[in-house]
C-alpha cells in the first residue's frame, strides 16, 4: 500500500460495532433487534444481519493455507480442480457402455456406474461395460446393492490384467454396509462378517492409491429431511465407525482413512451447504488425528510420524432430491445451480448435478444434458475452478465454517456417548432427530414459511400433469426389510404433500372438470387486490382454477359473475373494517350455492362465524391443512 493510499484510508475513521449497532437500533424505530434481524437457521445457528473482523477473532483456521491441515481451505495449494460427474444405470453392459462414451465427450471425466437389484456382475459383462474407456483419464465409481466384495475381486483381477499402473487409476466402490443399514434396517450377514469384509477388500486395495472401497453416504440423511448439521455429524459418526471397526481388526489407520469416500448431498442453503464442507474437512481430518496415521507416503518428509495425507477428506456431492418439484420442474434448473456452486465453492472433489426432471421420470437426454452444460458453465466460463477456496477471508462464511462445525461436533460427541453410530440408530436416536427435523420442515413448507417456488408459492396455474403418474411418486420411498432390528430413514421430498393434493385435483378435473375459485374484490383498493392477489397464489396451489376481477362497485355486482362463473369457492377481498358488514351481506345472498371464504383475520371474526361463515385463510394458514380442507369439501379426496 503506497503512501497515497495510506492518506486515503485516514479521512475515513474506522466505525465500531457498538456505533453500527447503535445506528441499527435507531433505523429500526423501536422494533425487536433479534425478531427483525436475526435469522435463526433450521440448525439452531443466529445469523447476524453483518459481520466484522472481530467476528472471526479466536478462530485458528483462517489463517491457514490451502492444502494445509485441517484441510478448511482446500487439499490443494493451487486452484480449485473437481471432476464432473455423470450416474449412468446399468440395464445392459453394452448399452451403458455406449452411453458413456457418448457422455465422455460431453464434458464428464467421472463416470458412476449405478447396478439395481442383486446382481452379480461377470468378467465378461465388465469388460463389455468399459471397454473403450480410457482408465488413465476418467475416474470410475460403481454402486451396487449387493455382491460388492465380489464384484471387486473381479474388477482387481480386471486391472491387474491389464497391467494398469495402479498410480493411474481413480475408482471408487460404494460399499456402505452402514449405510445399507439405514435404509434396510438390517445388514446382510452378521456384524463380524460384514466388517472382515469390509476389512478384506480395504486390504485388496492398499497398492492403489486411488481406489476408495468403503463409503459414507450422508446424501441418505439429506434427503431423509435431515438438518446440514445432522448430515455431517452422522456423517463424521459413520467414517468414524468405519475406522474404529477396521483398525480393532488390524488394518492400519492410514490404510483404512485413505479409503473412505463421503458422498454428501447440497441442499438450497447456498451459504450454509459451501460452508458444511469446509467444517467437514475440518472436523474429518482431526477425527483421523487420534487415530495416530503413520506416514508410508514415498513423497512425505515425516515417515513414521503422523500422515496428515492419510486425513484429508475425499467428498463427492451430489445435488439434493428433498427440495425438488414435480410441478413446475424447470425450477429445479434454478435449485441444482445454486447447489453445484455451493459444492464446488465447498471444496467438493467430484459433483453430479441430478437432472431436473429425475423426481418423476427416467431422465431425458435433454434434461442430461442441461446438467451436464451447468457444470461445463461453472468450470469454463464463470471458472471457478481457478482459484483454491474462494470462500476464504469472508467474515461470514468462516464464521459459518465455526458455527457448523461446533454444532456438528457436539452432535457428533452425542453419538460417540451412545457407544458409535451403530449403537445410537439401534436405539433409535438418529432416527427420532433426523424425523423432528423433517417433520419441522415439512410444516415450514405447509405453513409456506419455507418456499417452494412453483409448489406453495407462486404456482403455474396452466400446468397439469396428465393421470397416470405412480402413486408413489407422492409418498416416502421406504426400503425397509421385512425382518429389520430398527427403524429406518426414509428418503422423500419436501413437497410432496402439496402436490400430492394438487395432483388429486387434476385427477378429478380429468374426468369432473376443474374446481373454480372466484375473487370477490369490493370496497378498499388497496387491501381488495392485496388480499386477491394473495388468494389466488393461495388456491392456485390446490390446482384449482382461479379466477381474479380487478373489483366490484358492490356485493351484489360481484355476486352476479360468481354465480355466472357457477364457482366452487367464492373469496370476499376487502378491508377488516367493511368485512362485518359485506361478509354476512354476501354469505345470505350465497344461500350456499358456493363456499365462502373470507381472505384475512379480521377483528370482527368470531361474528362473522356466529353467522355461519367458518372458512378464511391468512398468511398464518397452514396451506396444507387448508388446501386438504377445501379438497375433502369440494369431493376430490
Amino acid at each position: 500500500m503506497n503512501e497515497k493510499d495510506i492518506k486515503l484510508l485516514s479521512e475515513f475513521p474506522s466505525v465500531s460495532t457498538a456505533t453500527w449497532e447503535e445506528q441499527i437500533n435507531l433505523d429500526l424505530k423501536g422494533k425487536d433487534y433479534e425478531k427483525s434481524l436475526i435469522w435463526k437457521t433450521n440448525e439452531g445457528i443466529q445469523v447476524k444481519p453483518y459481520y466484522r473482523a472481530e467476528s472471526i477473532e479466536g478462530l485458528d483456521f483462517p489463517e491457514s493455507r490451502p492444502g494445509e491441515f485441517p484441510f478448511v481451505r482446500g487439499k490443494s495449494e493451487r486452484g480449485n480442480e473437481w471432476l464432473v460427474r455423470q450416474d449412468l444405470v446399468v440395464e445392459s453392459a453394452g448399452e451403458a457402455n455406449l452411453k458413456a462414451l457418448e457422455v465422455l465427450n460431453k464434458g464428464v471425466n467421472s463416470l458412476g456406474f449405478v447396478f439395481k437389484g442383486c446382481h452379480q456382475v461377470s468378467v465378461e459383462e465388465l469388460k463389455t461395460l468399459l471397454k473403450g474407456i480410457d482408465l488413465k483419464a476418467v475416474e470410475l465409481n460403481f454402486r451396487l446393492s449387493c455382491k460388492s466384495k465380489e464384484f471387486f475381486e473381479i474388477l482387481l483381477a480386471y486391472f491387474i490384467e491389464l497391467k494398469v499402473n495402479p498410480s493411474d487409476l481413480r475408482v471408487s466402490v460404494n460399499h456402505d454396509p452402514i449405510g445399507r443399514f439405514t435404509l434396510r434396517g438390517k445388514f446382510c450377514h452378521s456384524e463380524p462378517e460384514v466388517f472382515a469384509k469390509l476389512k478384506t477388500m480395504v486390504e485388496w486395495g492398499e497398492k492403489f492409491p486411488n481406489l476408495h472401497l468403503v463409503a459414507v453416504n450422508g446424501v441418505h440423511f439429506n434427503n431423509a429431511g435431515a438438518s446440514i448439521v445432522q448430515e455431517l455429524a452422522f456423517s463424521l459418526a459413520i467414517g468414524s465407525e468405519y475406522l474404529t471397526r477396521l483398525t480393532d481388526l488390524g488394518v492400519d489407520a492410514a490404510l483404512a482413512a485413505k479409503k473412505i469416500r463421503f458422498n454428501f448431498g447440497v441442499g438450497g442453503n447456498y451459504f450454509m451447504e459451501l460452508a458444511k464442507l469446509r467444517a467437514a474437512r475440518m472436523l474429518w481430518a482431526n477425527i483421523v488425528k487420534a487415530y495416530h496415521p503413520v506416514c508410508s507416503c514415498v513423497e512425505s518428509a515425516t515417515r513414521g510420524d503422523f500422515c496428515p495425507c492419510a486425513a484429508k477428506m475425499y467428498a463427492h456431492c451430489e445435488t439434493s432430491s428433498w427440495n425438488k418439484t414435480i410441478y413446475d420442474p424447470y425450477v429445479n434448473l434454478l435449485r441444482t445451480q445454486t447447489e453445484a456452486m455451493s459444492a464446488i465453492l465447498g471444496g467438493a472433489d467430484s459433483v453430479a448435478v441430478l437432472p431436473f426432471d429425475m423426481a418423476y421420470e427416467q431422465p431425458t437426454a435433454f434434461a442430461e444434458r442441461i446438467a451436464r452444460n451447468q457444470q461445463a458453465l461453472l468450470k469454463e466460463e464463470v471458472h471457478l475452478d481457478k482459484i483454491a477456496d474462494p470462500a476464504a477471508g469472508s467474515y461470514y462464511i468462516e464464521t459459518l465454517t465455526a458455527s457448523i462445525a461446533e454444532q456438528a461436533w457436539k452432535l457428533f460427541l452425542e453419538v460417540q456417548e451412545k457407544g458409535g453410530f451403530i449403537a445410537a440408530f439401534r436405539l433409535g436416536f438418529v432416527q427420532e432427530l433426523v424425523r423432528e427435523m423433517a417433520a419441522m420442515r415439512s410444516k415450514a413448507i405447509g405453513s409456506r414459511r419455507e418456499n417452494v417456488l412453483g409448489v406453495n408459492q407462486f404456482p403455474n396455474i396452466n400446468e397439469q400433469l396428465e393421470p397416470g403418474l405412480d402413486p408413489s411418486l407422492f409418498l416416502p420411498e421406504d426400503l425397509t426389510a421385512a425382518d429389520a432390528e430398527a427403524e429406518t430413514l426414509k428418503r422423500f421430498r419436501g413437497a410432496q404433500q402439496l402436490e400430492a393434493i394438487r395432483y388429486a385435483t387434476d385427477l378429478y378435473a380429468s374426468t369432473k372438470g376443474r374446481p373454480k375459485v372466484c375473487m370477490l374484490p369490493v370496497g378498499n383498493l388497496a387491501m381488495r387486490k392485496a388480499r386477491s392477489q394473495f388468494a389466488c397464489n393461495f388456491f392456485a396451489a390446490a390446482g384449482y382454477e382461479v379466477i381474479d376481477h380487478n373489483g366490484f362497485e358492490s356485493v351484489e355486482e360481484g355476486l352476479q359473475n360468481v354465480l355466472e362463473a357457477k364457482a366452487s369457492l367464492v373469496v370476499l377481498c376487502s378491508s377488516d373494517e367493511e368485512y362485518g358488514e359485506l361478509a354476512p351481506e354476501l354469505f345470505r345472498k350465497l344461500n350456499g350455492r358456493s363456499i365462502l371464504v373470507i381472505a384475512g383475520a379480521p377483528a370482527c371474526t368470531e361474528e362473522l362465524k356466529s353467522v355461519g361463515i367458518e372458512n378464511f385463510i391468512s398468511v398464518k394458514t397452514n396451506l396444507l391443512e387448508a388446501l386438504t380442507h377445501y379438497n375433502k369439501i369440494l369431493g376430490i379426496i
